[in-house]
């Protein structure tokens, strides 16, 4: 009788143990496996939900142990677990489907099916106690095999750690394929992007401007970092690439460099430089020297893009000669700058004028928003010096495709969503919102507030709220009432009406929401969905 229910338990723990490993595999693939302490964070972060019914099932485990010595009170004790562990894996599957649907699913790479070999080797260890098995081993097994599963988030991070040196050796051989693949392709033009936002953006307007005239490879979605570089490079780039464009994201000074060194650009854009990712760079001197790395990584017959409205690219010291070409909107010193400028929830039309040459030449695009102008800029400047004429630049930036989740209008069901998903910068929500005041309809904003800010995030934040307050916004929904209270202080201390804040702690409670906002509205209903968290960051 105790061997069957103890099987059963097993069998139930298992339940518990494949939703749990699943989830923490899931937080530390979104968290970069653990890159600038990024997983132990959101480990710390969930210190609070530790204490859970999954402690109960470990107390009775210790008593049943400790305490109890007669076979009925070892029953006893059995039905007692076997209920506290069926309750918990209900839980956990509860919690499975309810994020089903995730943003951002778990992607199941060769090395998630290493980690997942590592993770069965550490919780089958304790299972060779069965060579000897009885009642007292049986009970130390479920006791052991218990406390594993509560400190899931560790067991899984300890197999990150047992997984390094065979991750290294998986890493340098695909570093070597990829930087010899670079060798070989001689007339290859190499672009390095960088900047505290706005990589991916004007990555991808680069490609759709250079491709008027060559076959230009950015990298795919956000693959910044060296892997992504190195992933896209082996399994991307063919040999009829004319252009390779490298986003390149930076968490701390140095990283920049590395990426340089690792594909040796020749050209550079620097898009603005602002305080993302201030806490991990630990001061605002920090981000701007790491990412003038870029600049300053370009050889002497190399190329800059930098953008003469950003007061701290201006004042920079370089500390290498290459040839800058300046991009501005306000600076009439630049190179390459957009004036004229009018926006429309259809696009952006504005003029061109190229230093030294009188002429206005205007130019339309799709995309929404004066500070996408920027971007685009950059890609007329580098487009220029690769020696597309400007009748062909019109084209492009006229074909210039909207970028997913940033900025993208698109219509769900009864609603327009503005899918600014990827953003998470001050600037950037501050654009968003200008973007959404140009709106014919209902406004409302989706937010759970910006973050990796450092000291400054609450107050950012706060700022955000009141830009939202004092803009045409009708409705702010707020994702997570811990995370946003800021923000929610932010707009009380504008003229914002208090009813027409409402505040989830899942994002998905505000689709229901927006969509009883267009029944029976005559308007528009346009919903900006600004910033985003990991999936299992809501509250």
């Amino acid at each position: 009788m105790i061997i069957f229910t103890g099987i059963i338990i097993g069998l139930l723990m298992t339940l518990a143990l494949s939703y749990k490993t699943k989830r923490s595999l899931h937080m530390l693939q979104q968290n970069l496996y653990n890159e600038n302490n990024r997983y132990l964070k959101w480990v710390g972060s969930t210190i609070g939900t530790f204490f859970n019914i999954e402690i109960l099932g470990i107390i009775i485990l210790l008593l049943a142990y400790t305490v109890f010595y007669n076979l009925d009170a070892y029953l006893i004790a059995l039905e007692l677990l076997t209920i506290v562990v069926y309750i918990s894996v209900i839980k956990n599957w509860q919690d499975f489907f309810k994020n089903e649907k995730t943003k951002k699913p778990l992607v199941y790479t060769k090395r998630i099916k290493r980690l997942i070999v590592t993770i069965t080797v550490l919780y089958l260890l304790p299972l060779l106690y069965l060579l000897n098995i009885d009642i007292k081993t049986l009970w130390i097994i479920l006791l052991i095999e218990s406390v594993m599963i509560y400190l899931n988030e560790m067991i899984v991070f300890i197999a990150l750690i047992i997984n390094m040196p065979i991750e290294k050796m998986v890493y340098n051989h695909f570093k070597r394929m990829a930087q010899d693949k670079l060798k070989n392709m001689n007339n290859l033009k190499i672009v390095g992007i960088t900047g505290s936002y706005g990589k991916t953006s004007s990555k991808n307007i680069l490609a759709d401007i250079l491709n008027v005239k060559y076959n230009a490879f950015p990298t795919p979605k956000n693959l910044n970092t060296y892997n992504g570089l190195i992933m896209s490079i082996n399994n991307h780039m063919d040999k009829f690439t004319d252009v390779f464009i490298a986003e390149m994201g930076a968490y701390v000074k140095g990283e920049i460099a590395g990426l340089c060194k690792l594909v040796k650009p020749k050209y550079g854009i620097l898009t603005r430089i602002g305080t993302a990712h201030l806490e991990s760079f630990g001061s605002e001197k920090n981000i701007e020297d790491g990412k003038f790395e870029l600049i300053e990584s370009l050889p002497a017959d190399g190329i800059g893009v930098l953008n003469a409205d950003d007061p701290k690219q201006l004042n920079h010291k370089l500390k290498n000669k290459v040839k800058i070409v300046w991009i501005g909107i306000e600076n009439k010193n630049a190179d390459v700058r957009a004036t004229n400028i009018k926006c429309t929830s259809e696009g952006t039309k504005f003029d061109v004028i190229f230093k030294g040459d009188k002429k206005n030449y205007p130019f339309e695009t799709k995309l929404l928003g004066s500070h996408n102008v920027y971007n685009i800029l950059a890609g007329i400047a580098l487009g220029k010096e690769f020696g597309i004429d400007i009748e062909d630049l019109q084209k492009s930036v006229k074909s210039v495709k909207p970028i997913e989740h940033r900025l993208e209008l698109k219509k769900i069901g009864k609603f327009y969503m503005i899918d600014d998903a990827y953003n998470s910068n001050p600037v950037g929500a501050k654009n968003a919102v200008d973007v959404l005041s140009m709106m014919n309809g209902t406004k409302i904003v989706v937010t759970p507030g910006m973050i990796e800010l450092g000291e400054k995030e609450d107050e950012l934040n706060k700022e955000f709220g009141k830009q939202i307050g004092n803009s045409k916004t009708d409705y702010v929904v707020l994702i997570g009432k811990e995370k946003t209270k800021p923000i929610k202080e932010g707009l009380e201390e504008t003229d914002f009406n208090k009813d027409n804040i409402i505040v989830y702690n899942d994002v998905r409670e505000a689709y229901n929401f927006i969509n009883g906002l267009t029944v029976g509205n005559k308007k528009d209903v346009y919903a900006l969905f600004e910033n985003d968290l990991p999936d299992m960051y809501n509250e």
